[in-house]
């Protein structure tokens, strides 16, 4: 008998996610904190609040937790806050569903953009944010951070 592989299944977080979510923040953005000089804010982030809020999506293959998604409708936009693939998981596409996931819940809330920001010194985070269809908006500097602010328009 073979093993059948089923697809991701994205669902709500629930607190019981919150320590693996986490681990896998920190996980996703280490390799920042040199080039930062400080741990960035997404990988210190208060999960269990943002769970609370039922903001955050997980990503689950074969039963294990491989990513989430933090974002929420704004009064312009779909607001992705944070997301992160557990990195021997990057690569497989699931970083791209979670994205599916805010766009169909963009359209869900009558939203026809998603917005996002990111530090300036993670470049591989900026060119797969283009290559999704993210176009910059400007940059600033805010909280100690070079800040890029993109934007997504879904029309």
């Amino acid at each position: 008998m073979f093993h059948v592989k089923q697809p991701p299944l994205i669902r709500h977080a629930t607190m019981a996610d919150a320590q693996r979510i986490g681990a896998l923040a920190r996980a996703a953005y280490a390799k920042y904190v040199l080039r930062i000089g400080r741990e960035p804010p997404p990988m210190v982030a208060d999960f269990v609040g943002f769970i609370a809020r039922d903001v955050v999506v997980v990503i689950e293959e074969e039963g294990e937790l491989r990513g989430f998604l933090i974002a929420w409708p704004e009064a312009d936009a779909y607001l992705v806050d944070n997301v992160a693939i557990d990195p021997p998981a990057q690569g497989r596409g699931l970083g791209r569903r979670l994205f599916e996931h805010a766009v169909h819940e963009a359209r869900r809330s009558g939203l026809s953009a998603l917005r996002l920001y990111t530090n300036a010194a993670m470049t591989e985070n900026l060119a797969m944010y283009c290559r999704i269809g993210f176009v910059e908006t400007h940059r600033v500097m805010e909280n100690g951070s070079n800040r890029v602010y993109m934007r997504w328009d879904l029309l």
